[in-house]
């Protein structure tokens, strides 16, 4: 048996063709989602981050906007201008760009973005939502795994759902949401004394630990539903097991996930690949995020 690959590029598609339509109507009554994005300093994979993040809401319709802050920005500064968005009725969602400089509590900034403007879905506020199952603005990540879980329409409910890392972005959001569609999940991490029994017993695997290809296809539950989150950089090998070599003489680099896609695919009914899975659909729940922000604050 070979899985069906989970193709995340055209199911992102589809949500973005959804969002658009949203998006038009709610223009049409005289609103328009403005996501505010705010960079302290400079730094080339936020640049890069932050172009995707423009291109991708101005293809659907949401105004985007960067404030550019100095390097030497203090923390006090960067809280008084977060005060500042929050309360300006023209911006809808807030994005704070990562990494800040040293000196500065990303966390503790984060968390002073007001609830309704948060689309990362950082909050403390929001992340107690989902306790009570109100899942209007939840990180980007876990809500997109979950997305892709129901994506392949099989029964969710009663399902044993094993969710291997437990870090607030991911894992435990991932359990909130998966306990709400009544599964029943599993939070996995460094402590758990034996990871195999817990992977093995899974009818869904969602793996968000941080380990290049640390889940094995005989972890697997012959059947399951594989969501892979990880995002990880090794070296490329050839079949002798010895590194590959670009030209310019240094090792050739891949990117893989946690699950060890080749055994993973030969064991699961389907499975996420890494690139092309969870990454894409992430992207589009930050957009439905911020449109989701906006119609919160047209109810406020």
């Amino acid at each position: 048996m070979s899985a069906i690959i989970i193709d995340g590029e055209s199911f992102a598609g589809k949500i973005r063709t959804r969002l658009i339509e949203e998006i038009d109507t709610l223009k049409k009554k005289g609103f328009c989602p403005h996501l505010k994005a705010v960079q302290v300093g400079e730094n080339a994979s936020s640049r890069l981050y932050v172009q995707n993040q423009q291109k991708q809401c101005e293809a659907i319709g949401i105004k985007y906007t960067l404030d550019e802050l100095p390097a030497d920005t203090k923390e006090a500064a960067l809280i008084e201008h977060i005060k500042k968005l929050n309360n300006d009725p023209q911006v809808t969602g807030i994005i704070l760009q990562m990494p800040l400089p040293e000196g500065i509590d990303a966390k503790k900034v984060q968390t002073l973005i007001a609830p309704h403007k948060d689309v990362e879905g950082m909050n403390p506020a929001n992340m107690g939502e989902l306790v009570y199952g109100n899942t209007r603005l939840v990180p980007c990540t876990a809500m997109a795994a979950v997305e892709l879980v129901k994506s392949v329409g099989l029964e969710i409910r009663g399902k044993e759902t094993t969710i291997v890392g437990r870090s607030a972005i991911v894992g435990k959001p991932v359990s909130l949401l998966m306990l709400d569609l009544s599964a029943t999940p599993t939070v996995c991490h460094s402590g758990t004394k034996d990871l195999s029994a817990q992977t093995r017993k899974a009818d869904i695997l969602i793996a968000a630990v941080g380990k290049a290809e640390m889940i094995k296809g005989d972890m697997i539950k012959p059947g399951a539903i594989v969501i892979d989150v990880g995002i990880n950089r090794i070296k490329e090998l050839d079949a002798q097991g010895n590194p590959v070599m670009n030209v310019n003489g240094k090792p050739k680099m891949k990117t893989v996930g946690d699950v060890e896609f080749a055994t993973a695919k030969e064991v699961a009914s389907y499975i996420t690949p890494v690139p092309g899975g969870v990454g894409p659909v992430t992207v589009v729940m930050l957009l439905r995020n911020t449109v989701e922000a906006l119609k919160m604050s047209i109810n406020n």
